[in-house]
């Protein structure tokens, strides 16, 4: 079978974390000319709504695995 391609747009605007949650970094420069202190918080990473985070996770087959909550032991 062959390999799955990385969407290399998706790969540059996004990251998983470690535990799992998809990232994207929220800064827009077409608004750089409003107040210094609003565009500090637009410098965070911030996670991706629920709703688009499985067809983000098809364009980054490679990206880390599974979420932290699927690794839980049932006891």
């Amino acid at each position: 079978m062959p390999k799955m391609k990385t969407h290399k747009g998706t790969a540059k605007r996004v990251r998983v974390t470690a535990t799992g949650k998809v990232m994207t970094r929220t800064f827009n420069p077409k608004r750089a000319k409003r107040a210094r202190t609003s565009m500090y918080g637009n410098r965070e990473d911030r996670a991706i709504h629920p709703t688009l985070v499985d067809a983000i996770r098809k364009n980054l087959p490679y990206a880390k695995a599974t979420p932290a909550r699927h690794l839980q032991v049932d006891e």
